[in-house]
């Protein structure tokens, strides 16, 4: 049987699935990216309110822009990834970050949903009203590059970043 795979705005009612995914990158020594996986989330609600809040740009930090955060979930019940949308781009961004950041949790890598996310997001980003999306990956990252050159993604500069 084939399994489902949809981009949702994060929800209660797959909290521990979520959770289960932050403990992989964590269990696998792995920074959190995108960023928003290290978002505090003991109070659930209120991290379901603080994502809300980002992505209409509330409260945020300076030097951040609004950003809305979706994961990817299989079979409407396994959280397999994250995504980052950033509604517009600063100097920062444009160097590193760009538009979009995403993960996917180490157990359901190799398995397609790095160019099935990325996908997923551009379409997300395009209803957002972005013309041209700017999507980020470390040298060292062949899977992110592989996803990137799958969604139509054109290397435009490549640059070293000692930090």
């Amino acid at each position: 049987m084939a399994q489902s795979v949809e981009l949702v705005q994060p929800c209660a009612t797959l909290r521990d699935s979520y959770r289960a995914l932050l403990a992989e990158f964590v269990a696998a020594g792995e920074q959190f990216v995108p960023f928003v996986l290290a978002f505090e989330h003991d109070d659930f609600g209120a991290f379901l309110k603080r994502l809300d809040a980002c992505a209409r740009g509330l409260d945020l930090p300076d030097g951040f822009v609004a950003h809305s955060t979706y994961w990817l979930v299989r079979d409407h019940r396994e959280v397999v990834g994250v995504s980052n949308i950033r509604h517009s781009l600063t100097d920062a961004l444009r160097r590193e970050g760009g538009n979009i950041g995403y993960g996917i949790r180490p157990s359901a890598r190799r398995q397609g949903f790095g160019a099935t996310i990325l996908r997923k997001s551009l379409d997300r980003a395009a209803a957002l009203g972005l013309k041209r999306v700017l999507v980020t990956c470390a040298r060292s990252n062949t899977g992110s590059a592989k996803a990137i050159l799958r969604n139509g993604g054109v290397l435009e500069s490549e640059e070293y970043l000692p930090d």
